[in-house]
């Protein structure tokens, strides 16, 4: 090994070095028939040079970036994952004889049946365990790669059972212990080696190396910019094939622009339509190209819908609290009744912005004003976070100091928040392109979701600390009148507005079950809850041309989720229409499509065409 332990990539490249003598062992014993060329030879020679290219980039990223000040340690520091893994060892059964035994016997019994089944002329291989991260043919044509993969399954499952085994844990503790080693055990997937990857090995001996030193590169990159790429960003320009429905920004401030999107009928709903989304991430989710977009769904239907999209936060909004943005929707919906004429909006708030909405709802109830607010639809939107899913794993002190050691500046780099809802599907969103697009070199995906993804929103310092302590944390919203925001108390009781409620069977940001508890607290509002089918972001975003997935509806009141379920209508689909028909009846008056419902018309006064400014920011 190099002498210079402090330079990563001198340690990097010599353990490839390693990988690859080892590898040329293993071959030789288990693959006589593959031959690997020589180190210094042809490709290979091309390879090390590459890698000598990549050790400069590295050694440049370094002295421009101050990585373990910017990037959560949980996520970044080998160290933290030992101090948790060490933990684990201490803890768990793995010590105890009888589970060494078991797990060897069980390790025996499935090297023999894989074993068993090569050499017979013409029988595929059955192997007992499965994972679509091995689905490609090349993992069970060789006994190595058949025996590496169920391997490392029977191994994954058994450490992941152990840790429901582990004794003497709370269960923030369990949930926080049980994230930390399926990460792990994520990463250390023999799918991510390029020398324990069938399928990198054979692109690699295919392309000389050139695979792996595209990949390099690419990885350098990412470093750089301190975020993995999952798309082919130049393939979008927001304005141009992406957030493209015609509009006008027609309000702004300090923290918002909002957008009014031109009519396509000629008569339209006489109650608008504002929709909040979560200043996590871009308001363009719902309006990401024709075919997917909600907003132009919503305008074709003969609504008139504004849109507010949130500015990313930069150094001057480190005063701002979760009052700001109560304030924000209650200026909105002023603004809007007061540019239209008319005495109520319907509102939508997906996500956070969701249960911001309630907290508005809940302000307006107390100072008399409900009626501001025709009806609330709420997308995938918590207001109980007892049961709030992965996300509470990073809720505690270490996590909260390390969370205000990153927001200085007075805001939190929206790179952080990426990574770390990519960590909760770590296979799906880091894994899978570390493989296709470090190891095999694949051309990334031109994909509108990604692009979207990759596109992160700083959050304001004081907001985002406030926000984990008193909702995650503490879970306060839910106790009447211990929350003020803007001066008034908050009573979720007290909100009586029509509430459609909305949640994604599979989400793990908001897990149903927590959705479905804004029932509970909502008990004096008539509210519809609909079960979509998949999660946070495609169980929202299901347009009826697309054929996918499916709802559940049930009428009713019902104490949990499991007795919504239980006699629940499955619809096919998507439930876009089933929220029309519920919305057309709190409000089904109609007037024609003419003065400021056409924005920037003969005598309106806008700022700018849409998606305006403030999505483009940084």
């Amino acid at each position: 090994m190099a002498d210079d332990t402090s330079d990563p990539a001198a340690f990097f490249t010599d353990m490839l070095k390693a990988q690859g003598n080892a590898a040329r062992q293993i071959f030789g014993q288990f693959m006589p028939g593959i031959e690997l060329p020589a180190p210094g030879t042809g490709g290979l020679a091309q390879f090390q040079a590459g890698v000598g290219e990549w050790q400069k980039l590295w050694s440049g990223f370094q002295q421009q970036q101050a990585l373990p000040d910017r990037i959560p340690p949980l996520m970044t520091d080998p160290g933290e994952w030992l101090e948790y893994l060490n933990a684990f060892y201490r803890q768990v059964p793995l010590a105890n004889p009888e589970k060494q035994q078991e797990l060897f016997r069980e390790g025996m019994t499935l090297w023999q049946t894989i074993i068993g089944q090569y050499g017979e002329d013409g029988q595929k291989p059955e192997l007992p365990l499965a994972d679509r991260r091995f689905a490609d043919p090349k993992w069970r044509e060789q006994p190595v790669f058949a025996l590496i993969h169920q391997t490392y399954l029977m191994v994954a499952r058994q450490i992941l059972a152990l840790v429901d085994e582990t004794e003497g844990l709370e269960p923030h503790a369990r949930e926080q212990l049980r994230f930390a080693t399926r990460t792990a055990i994520e990463a250390l997937s023999p799918a991510n080696f390029p020398m324990l990857n069938p399928v990198v090995l054979d692109r690699t001996i295919e392309r000389s190396g050139e695979n792996l030193v595209k990949g390099f590169e690419r990885l350098a990159g990412d470093l750089e910019k301190g975020q993995l790429t999952h798309t082919d960003t130049g393939a979008f320009k927001l304005g141009e094939n992406i957030a493209i429905t015609p509009g006008k920004v027609v309000h702004e401030t300090r923290l918002y622009q909002l957008i009014q999107y031109s009519p396509t009928t000629d008569e339209v709903f006489e109650t608008p339509l504002v929709i909040f989304p979560p200043w996590i991430n871009r308001f363009y989710i719902l309006d990401l190209n024709p075919k997917k977009s909600f907003v132009k769904w919503t305008t074709d239907q003969g609504i008139t819908t504004f849109m507010v999209s949130w500015k990313s936060a930069d150094e001057t909004m480190g005063d701002v609290t979760w009052d700001d943005y109560i304030r924000a929707q209650i200026d909105a919906i002023d603004h809007i009744r007061e540019r239209l004429g008319v005495k109520s909006v319907n509102a939508i708030g997906y996500c956070v912005a969701g249960t911001t909405l309630a907290a508005t709802l809940a302000i307006l109830a107390r100072r008399g004003e409900a009626a501001k607010v025709n009806s609330a639809t709420f997308f995938t939107a918590q207001v109980d976070f007892e049961r709030a899913g992965e996300l509470k794993v990073f809720i505690d002190e270490a996590q909260l100091k390390m969370i205000e050691r990153a927001s200085q500046a007075g805001f939190l780099d929206g790179r952080i928040m990426a990574a770390t809802f990519n960590l909760l599907r770590g296979t799906d969103l880091i894994w899978n392109y570390v493989v296709n697009n470090y190891l095999l070199g694949e051309d990334y995906p031109a994909f509108d979701l990604l692009y979207w993804n990759g596109d992160v929103s700083n959050l304001p310092a004081r907001w985002h600390t406030a926000y984990l302590k008193d909702l995650y944390r503490d879970n306060l919203l839910v106790i009447p009148d211990h929350m003020v925001a803007d001066g008034t108390p908050i009573d979720l009781a007290r909100i009586e507005t029509p509430a459609y409620i909305q949640a994604g069977r599979e989400d793990h940001i908001a897990p149903p079950d927590s959705v479905f508890r804004m029932t509970e607290f909502l008990a004096n509002a008539p509210a519809r809850f609909v079960l979509a089918g998949s999660g946070h972001i495609a169980g929202v975003v299901n347009p009826p041309g697309s054929g996918k997935y499916q709802y559940w509806t049930h009428e009713g009141r019902f104490a949990d989720l499991a007795a919504f379920r239980n006699g629940a209508t499955e619809h096919p689909g998507s439930w876009w229409p089933d929220w029309l028909q519920w919305l057309e009846a709190q409000a089904p008056g109609r007037v024609p499509a003419k003065g400021k419902r056409k924005p920037g018309g003969r005598g309106d006064k806008v700022i700018e065409d849409a998606p305006g400014r403030y999505v483009a920011s940084r």
